[in-house]
């Protein structure tokens, strides 16, 4: 065992509400993944520093309208919120929530890594759940303010026929404006520990993270706050997330803080403990970087290059695409090297394009290339690169009758796509590139086209991104085309070049 640097974020982008288990030498974690698909990424690491997305829990959960982007419908920040992860008896379970459904999912495998996952769905919303195996008897705690407790089947298939299902305790309310959710619940040491996030309104003003403990599953419950800290930056507090042991026996808790546009960042912290109260700043502060003793291991890319080269329709584990995929619509194989993409249903605007390819970005800075061939699309089809967020920015190529242009486009105040700056362009093959920076909130795209690949000509405008709650989503960088007129027309996209700067 070697003792390895760890430097806080541990990953540079939008990983939010991580949990977090051990198995034996081996951790896995899991996330929020809302409108993305496949859904609930698993990621693994032997040291808590190096993570790989390994799975998905599903490749989708729901079909219909809002899943599928159309008549305007859409799960934009819904969709899979806050999962708990655990491990029970050679059992691994996912458990969430949907916002558009109202449903709650518990999906099981035995093989987090490569088996098919069995799923139940209970009625009901159970916000940001944990579950809870306490010998026989298996729990769900959850709720926002008012922390709920119901009882499932043992084997977490189902609620359990005349169990538990009550109110745990409310937790404060004066001066505070989110009050406790995001739910982590153990048993150590003939304890229960409530791990949760809270906003309160005096103060520092941050999200800040709370403990509560009892003897007692069902109370009465005292607390403490763990955490009130921001890493020196922004205010943004870092909070909300679970607590992990390695096999020697050190702790450490999984965290997440808000990093602007580029997402809601995991951020490792040392855990120690204190007359059986989890400590994470015995110094005063959370660190930026600590040394711990880990086994060394390679840095495996959350976001990787592409030059689709593949023998059969199945994409690196890093893409998701926006929203549920139409598998008649895009392919890897009808021309061999290149991702093409059709039409087959009119968008609006790019956020309601089918099949929008999807990898996130990642901070500080990073620039992505891409080049496609455009000469099947239709008069009124758009296709290119975005920036996707709600106030989202595109560089991409345009049919028109009088021939094609290439444009950078923004969302406008009405919701549809406002052209920034439009040329026309003559050639059969285009090269698009967009370069990111993510530095304190300032966070910006700037978008670009060659002819040639070498000589870069900027068209538009700096673009600024902004985190907001109508996607909840840190910026992704995707492939897209939509028809606005007429389908049936397709593009190819040569490669997809990545570099983290």
């Amino acid at each position: 065992m070697s003792q390895i640097l760890i430097q806080n974020p541990i990953i540079w982008a939008d990983v939010p509400d991580p949990c977090i288990i051990r198995v034996h030498d081996t951790y896995y974690m899991t996330s929020t993944s809302m409108h993305s698909m496949p859904g609930c990424p698993i990621m693994k690491s032997i040291n808590l520093r190096d993570w790989e997305i390994c799975s998905y829990v599903f490749n989708t959960f729901e079909t219909n309208e809002h899943h599928e982007l159309l008549n305007g419908k859409d799960i934009y920040g819904r969709g899979a919120w806050a999962t708990s992860l655990r491990y029970h008896e050679g059992t691994y379970y996912v458990c969430f929530s949907s916002n558009d459904t109202q449903q709650f999912y518990i999906y099981q495998t035995e093989d987090i890594e490569g088996g098919s996952w069995e799923r139940h769905v209970l009625q009901g919303l159970h916000h940001d759940p944990s579950l809870l195996f306490d010998e026989d008897r298996t729990y769900v705690i959850y709720g926002n303010g008012k922390i709920m407790i119901a009882e499932l089947t043992k084997d977490a298939s189902s609620h359990k026929e005349d169990g538990i299902n009550e109110v745990l305790f409310e937790t404060e309310t004066d001066g505070i404006g989110l009050r406790c959710e995001g739910c982590h619940a153990y048993k150590l040491n003939g304890f229960y520990y409530l791990f949760f996030i809270e906003w309160p309104q005096f103060g520092n003003k941050r999200r800040r993270q709370v403990c509560y403990r009892s003897k007692n599953l069902f109370g009465p419950y005292e607390s403490k706050i763990i955490l009130d800290d921001d890493l020196g930056y922004l205010n943004q507090g870092v909070a909300q997330g679970g607590i992990v042991d390695t096999l020697e026996g050190e702790w450490f808790s999984l965290l997440f803080q808000d990093h602007g546009a580029v997402g809601r960042v995991p951020i490792l912290l040392p855990l120690t403990w204190s007359n059986n109260w989890p400590v994470l700043d015995r110094s005063g502060k959370a660190p930026l970087s600590f040394l711990a003793s880990f086994p060394d291991s390679e840095n495996k890319p959350i976001v990787v290059a592409d030059d689709f080269n593949y023998l059969e329709n199945k994409l690196a584990l890093q893409w998701q695409w926006n929203h549920n995929p139409d598998p008649r619509l895009w392919s890897l194989t009808e021309k061999p090297g290149c991702l093409r993409l059709r039409t087959g249903y009119l968008s609006p605007s790019v956020e309601f394009a089918k099949n929008t390819l999807t990898q996130r970005t990642e901070g500080p800075a990073c620039k992505v290339t891409t080049s496609l061939h455009f000469k099947n699309m239709k008069v009124g089809d758009r296709a290119g690169l975005v920036a996707l967020q709600h106030y989202y920015a595109t560089v991409a190529i345009t049919k028109e009758s009088e021939g094609f242009t290439i444009v950078m486009g923004k969302r406008g105040e009405n919701g549809y796509e406002d052209e920034v700056e439009s040329l026309p362009f003559d050639k059969e093959l285009i090269y698009l590139r967009m370069d990111f920076h993510f530095v304190n909130n300032q966070d910006t795209v700037k978008c670009y086209y060659s002819e040639d690949e070498i000589n870069w000509i900027s068209i538009g405008e700096t673009h600024q991104l902004r985190y907001t709650l109508d996607h909840f989503m840190g910026c992704r960088i995707g492939l897209f085309n939509y028809a606005s007129k007429d389908i049936g027309g397709f593009v190819d996209f040569n490669y997809f070049r990545y570099e983290k700067l």
